[in-house]
C-alpha cells in the first residue's frame, strides 16, 4: 500500500491504466463507504467533496489485482494506478464483470450479458447457455439440431433476432444455427429485451442476441471437440494469426456436429397385431395401438461450418479491412411434424450455402469522434427435401400404406433457393464527452425459389422480400456519465412480391408499406453499482421470408401477413456490493409490459398436419423477472433467476361485425411457459491437483411450471391438456492444466432422467452422457 498527498479542490482526482494504456470503466471507492465512481475512456476518475480526513481509495477491475492508496489531506496531486493482471482471476471461470460487458449491463436498455467463459469447457451451445438467464425460454422439439422456438419475455419466433458482432446470422448460411454453434466461439452474449439499440439495424420486436467474438489482435488457438450419448460427436476451432511485418492478419472459425439422436420416446402409441412382412403392416384386422416405450428411430442430424477472414488491422485508414468466406452445409433426418403423433421414417432434407462477405471499420475518421462500420455480404442458401413415399409410419418403425407421402399429398424433391444480398452502415459521431448520435442503415434483399423437382425444373413466379431499416439515435451522458439517456427513431420498410392462390390458379401479389418506431432508454446511477433503468419502443417486425413462403417442411406459406407491432416497456434496477474484497453479491430485478397488435402466431392445422402463421389481433403480456448471484473470491459461485410472464390474448371480438366474444379472449396464449427458473453452483479451486491447474464444479438446475398445450377456455376443467412441471439438472466437472491450456470436462444432461417436454409436447432427450476435450493457446 502506498501513502501519497492528493487533493484536488476538496476532492480526489486522478488516472488507472495497464500497461496497455488506460482502464475505461474501473471501479474507484472510498474504503468503508459506498462513494465512489468509474473511470471515463481516458481512465480519469473524479471524486468529490473528500473531506481533510485521510481515506483509503480501492481501485478494482475484473481480471487485475485490486490496487489500494491512501490518501492525506496536503498538496494537489494526481493519483496513479496502474494495475496488474491477476493471472489466477484471468483463469477464473467465474469471471463475469469485464469492461464492456458491464458498459451494456449498466446501460438503459433491459439486456441479459453472459460471459461465455465460465461455459467454455462445456457441450453447451449458445441457445443452452442462454436458457440459463432470466426471461429467456427456449423450447427445442428435439434432440441436436432441432428447431426450436426462441422467446424473450413472451414474445417469441421470428420476433427475437440473432446476431454475430452485429450481423444476422442467417447471412451465414442455413447451418448456423443458435442450437449448434458451440459457446466457446464466443466471447460473450447479450440478450435485449423489447427495446434493441439502433445499431443492431433489426426489425427486432421481441428483442434481439448479439454473439460478440474476440476482437483482440493476439494469435491464439481454441480447439474442441467432445463425444456424447446418442452417438454425439461436436467438434470447433477457431484460431487468430497475426504477420508482424506486414500486418497481414487471418482469422479461421469452423465446427461439426452430428448425433444419431436415438433416444427413448417415452409412452408413444405403436401399432399391434395384425399381419406383417418385415416392417410393413400389410393387413391392420386385429391391430390395436397400445402405448408403449420406443427409441427414434430416424432422427440422424449432420452440420458443418468453415469461414475465414483475411485483412488489415490497425492501419492509419482502416482499424479493420477484411475480405471473408464461409460455407456450410447441413443433413436431417424428419423423425415427427408439428406434434409427437405425426411420426415420419423417410423424410430428410439437405442443406448447404456459399457466402462472400467485406468489413471495414474506422473510428476518427476525417474528424475525431466520427466512426464507421460497414458489412456487405452475398449468400445463397439451397435446401432439398425428400418426401417420396406414400407410408405411414409408428414409433416402433412399422409402416403401413396410405394414399399420400409423408408430409404432402404427392411425392415430392421440393427444391429451395434463397439468394441473399445484405448490406449495413453505421456512422457514429460523439459530439464531445457527454453528447453523440447514431445513424444506421441495413437493406437485406432475399429472393425464394421453391419448386418440386418431380413436376418442374424451376420456380415459374419467384418470391422477393425487400427490407430496408433506418435508425438514428442521441445519446447523453449527465451528471458525470451517472444519468445516461438514450432517444431514438426507427424506419421500417417492406417490399414483397409472393403467389397467392386465387380461384384455382396463382395470382402475383405485391405490398409496400412503410412503418415508423422511436423510442428511449434512460439509466440513473445512485451509486457506483446501484442503478435504476427504463426503456420503452414502438416496434415493428416485418414478416420473414419463412412466413411468407413456407419453410418446405412444416410450415405452409402465407403471403397475407401483416407486420406486428407492439408497445414495448421495461423498468429495472440493479444493486451490486462487495464487501472485504472477497464476497460480491450482484441482484438485479425488472418489469416489463409488452401490448402487440396483428400478433404473427403459429397455429396448427391438423388436415395438412403443418404450421402456418397468422395474426393475431392483440396479444398483452405482463410479467416481472429478478435474479441473485455471489460470488466468493475464484471459489465458489451462485446464482438463481425467477421468471413470470402472462400473455394473454385480447382480440375480444374475432370477426369484423361479430357482437360475440370469442371464447378464448383473455386467455392465456397456449404453448407457452408462464413460469420458470434457473439456479446454478459453480465450485473451483486452483493448485488443487498440480501447479497452474484448476477443477471446477458446475451445477445448472432448470425448472419449468405446468402450462396449457391449448387453449385454456376449450374441454372440460378434468381434462384440459397440459404440459407437466419440469425439473432437469446438468452437471459438470473439468480439469485444467497449464493455465487452462488443457482442458478436460465430463457432463451429464437430465441427470435425474425426468421428462422433458417444450413444442406442442414433443419429447426432448433424456439423460445424456459427454466428454469434451479442449485445446487453448494464446
Amino acid at each position: 500500500m502506498q501513502s501519497i498527498n492528493a487533493q484536488h479542490r476538496s476532492g480526489i482526482s486522478g488516472y488507472v491504466k495497464n500497461a496497455d494504456g488506460p482502464i475505461a470503466d474501473a471501479t474507484v471507492i472510498i474504503r468503508g463507504t459506498e462513494r465512489g465512481t468509474v473511470t471515463n475512456k481516458k481512465g480519469y476518475f473524479e471524486l468529490s467533496r473528500v473531506g481533510q480526513s485521510k481515506v483509503t481509495i480501492v481501485v478494482s477491475y475484473s481480471g487485475y489485482l485490486t490496487q489500494t492508496q491512501e490518501v492525506l489531506p496536503g498538496a494537489s496531486k494526481l493519483l496513479e494506478f496502474t494495475l496488474a493482471k491477476d493471472e489466477r482471476q484471468l483463469q477464473d471461470v467465474t469471471v463475469t464483470a469485464v469492461n464492456k460487458a458491464r458498459e451494456v449491463k449498466h446501460s438503459g436498455f433491459s439486456v441479459n450479458v453472459v460471459e461465455t467463459k465460465q461455459f467454455a469447457n462445456t457441450t453447451a451451445d449458445i441457445n443452452q447457455v442462454l436458457n440459463l438467464t432470466t426471461g429467456i425460454r427456449i423450447r427445442e422439439q428435439g434432440g441436436l439440431g432441432s428447431n426450436f422456438n426462441f422467446s424473450i419475455n413472451g414474445l417469441s419466433g421470428k420476433s427475437v433476432k440473432y446476431f454475430i458482432d452485429g450481423v444476422p446470422v442467417e447471412v451465414l448460411g442455413s447451418a448456423m444455427s443458435l442450437n449448434n454453434i458451440p459457446v466457446n466461439l464466443s466471447e460473450r452474449i447479450e440478450a435485449y429485451k423489447g427495446v434493441v439499440p439502433v445499431h443492431l439495424g433489426s426489425d427486432a420486436m421481441g428483442g434481439a442476441i448479439n454473439i460478440i467474438t474476440s476482437q483482440k489482435q493476439t494469435n491464439y488457438i481454441d480447439a474442441s471437440y467432445s463425444y456424447g450419448s446418442f452417438n454425439t460427436h461436436r467438434a470447433s476451432f477457431t484460431g487468430q494469426y497475426t504477420h508482424q511485418k506486414t500486418g497481414i492478419q487471418v482469422k479461421g472459425t469452423a465446427f461439426y456436429n452430428y448425433s444419431g439422436n436415438n433416444y427413448t420416446m417415452k409412452d408413444v402409441e405403436i401399432l399391434e397385431g395384425g399381419v406383417r412382412h418385415g416392417n410393413e403392416i400389410t393387413d391392420l384386422n386385429g391391430a390395436v395401438f397400445v402405448r408403449t416405450d420406443a427409441k427414434r428411430f430416424h432422427d440422424r442430424y449432420q452440420s458443418a461450418m468453415g469461414q475465414i477472414e483475411i485483412g488489415l488491422a490497425e492501419k492509419k485508414w482502416a482499424d479493420a479491412l477484411f475480405l471473408g468466406v464461409g460455407y456450410s452445409q447441413g443433413m436431417q433426418d424428419l423423425q415427427t411434424g408439428f406434434e409427437q403423433t405425426i411420426v415420419y421414417g423417410n423424410v430428410t432434407r439437405k442443406s448447404s450455402a456459399l457466402s462472400g462477405s467485406l468489413r471495414y471499420k474506422k473510428d476518427n475518421l476525417f474528424v475525431h469522434g466520427l466512426s464507421l462500420n460497414i458489412f456487405a455480404s452475398q449468400s445463397r442458401d439451397s435446401y432439398l427435401t425428400a418426401d417420396t413415399l406414400y407410408r405411414q409410419y409408428y414409433w416402433d418403425g412399422t409402416w403401413t400404406v396410405k394414399s399420400s407421402s409423408e408430409m404432402n399429398s404427392i411425392k415430392s424433391l421440393s427444391r429451395m433457393s434463397r439468394p441473399k444480398t445484405f448490406a449495413r452502415a453505421n456512422l457514429s459521431y460523439a459530439i464531445n464527452e457527454q453528447h453523440s448520435v447514431n445513424f444506421n442503415y441495413t437493406i437485406d434483399r432475399v429472393k425464394n425459389e421453391n419448386y418440386n423437382e418431380l413436376v418442374t425444373s424451376e420456380d415459374p413466379q419467384p418470391g422477393l422480400l425487400n427490407k430496408q431499416i433506418a435508425g438514428l439515435a442521441y445519446q447523453q451522458e449527465l451528471l458525470d456519465k451517472r444519468w445516461v439517456n438514450t432517444f431514438f427513431g426507427k424506419y421500417y420498410g417492406l417490399n414483397l412480391t409472393a403467389n397467392k392462390w386465387i380461384n384455382n390458379e396463382y395470382t402475383a401479389i405485391s405490398q409496400s408499406q412503410p412503418n415508423y418506431g422511436y423510442g428511449i432508454a434512460t439509466r440513473y446511477k445512485i451509486l457506483p453499482e446501484w442503478g435504476v433503468k427504463a426503456s420503452y419502443e414502438k416496434a415493428f417486425r416485418l414478416q420473414e421470408v419463412d412466413e411468407v413462403f413456407g419453410d418446405g417442411l412444416n410450415v405452409q406459406p402465407n403471403p397475407d401477413l401483416k407486420p406486428e407491432h407492439s408497445n414495448n416497456f421495461n423498468v429495472g434496477m440493479y444493486y451490486g456490493k462487495t464487501l472485504r474484497e472477497r464476497h460480491r453479491f450482484y441482484i438485479e430485478a425488472s418489469g416489463f409490459y409488452r401490448n402487440a397488435a396483428d400478433f404473427i402466431y403459429p397455429v396448427p392445422d391438423q388436415r395438412s398436419k403443418a404450421l402456418k402463421n397468422e395474426n393475431k389481433s392483440s396479444v398483452r403480456i405482463t410479467g416481472m423477472e429478478a435474479e441473485l448471484r455471489y460470488d466468493y473470491m475464484n471459489l465458489l459461485s451462485f446464482n438463481v433467476n425467477l421468471t413470470y410472464q402472462n400473455a394473454v390474448n385480447t382480440t375480444k371480438f374475432g370477426g369484423t361485425t361479430s357482437s360475440t366474444p370469442e371464447a378464448t379472449y383473455l386467455n392465456k396464449i397456449p404453448n407457452q411457459p408462464w413460469l420458470f427458473g434457473n439456479a446454478g453452483l459453480s465450485i473451483g479451486k486452483n493448485d488443487l491437483l498440480g501447479k497452474d491447474t484448476r477443477l471446477q464444479f458446475n451445477w445448472y438446475t432448470q425448472y419449468v411450471h405446468w402450462f396449457y398445450l391449448t387453449w385454456e377456455a376449450y374441454g372440460n376443467a378434468n381434462g384440459k391438456s397440459d404440459i407437466p412441471n419440469q425439473l432437469v439438472h446438468n452437471a459438470t466437472l473439468t480439469y485444467s492444466l497449464q493455465n487452462g491450456k488443457y482442458n478436460i470436462s465430463a457432463e451429464c444432461r437430465n441427470l435425474s432422467d425426468n421428462p422433458a417436454f417444450d413444442n406442442f409436447r414433443l419429447q426432448k432427450p433424456g439423460r445424456a452422457f459427454s466428454m469434451k476435450f479442449r485445446y487453448f493457446l494464446r
